[in-house]
């Protein structure tokens, strides 16, 4: 199972597209981790899930999707609501409750991956103001089985790091 994630594109449809381009054959969902700053209308009848991000004036965009894929449930926020740029705790705890095997979020613009007591969350950083290093970046995750492979790539398609947990 394989994952392709962005978030934080700030109105830049033509990166976002071209990262969907060049990557929606071999993915088995494409989310947006919300701060598009795009209309909801914009992706209707696309295959992409979308959460609402502080940024997203659109409410029709839902604060959270909760979602199966491959018998993983994938949660999506934005990570606003959640104190992500302080501590993974609170959104840890709802990840818990919806009985979550993965968690996509952004808003901090910090690209990242780690294990929390069985959970993966995956932050893709920004395709549009990345923060922490230069590179715009989005993220994809593929299921190994028992653990898991994070590749982030910049808004040109080079992997910039990997990570296995």
């Amino acid at each position: 199972m394989k994952l392709l994630i962005m978030s934080d594109t700030h109105s830049a449809t033509n990166l976002m597209e071209q990262v969907i381009e060049q990557h929606q054959q071999e993915v088995d969902a494409i989310i947006h981790c919300g701060d598009s700053e795009l209309n909801a209308s914009y992706f209707y009848n696309t295959p992409i899930r979308v959460v609402r991000g502080n940024c997203d004036m659109d409410d029709r965009f839902p604060l959270e999707e909760l979602f199966t894929v491959q018998d993983l449930k994938v949660l999506v926020v934005h990570g606003h609501k959640y104190n992500v740029k302080s501590t993974l705790m609170p959104l840890f705890y709802r990840a818990q409750e919806v009985q979550a095997s993965v968690v996509c979020f952004g808003h901090s613009h910090l690209l990242g991956a780690e294990m929390q007591g069985g959970i993966l969350f995956i932050n893709p950083g920004s395709l549009q103001q990345p923060r922490g290093r230069k590179e715009k970046s989005y993220a994809i995750a593929e299921n190994k089985g028992n653990s898991w492979a994070v590749s982030f790539y910049s808004a040109e398609h080079i992997m910039l790091e990997k990570v296995t947990l």
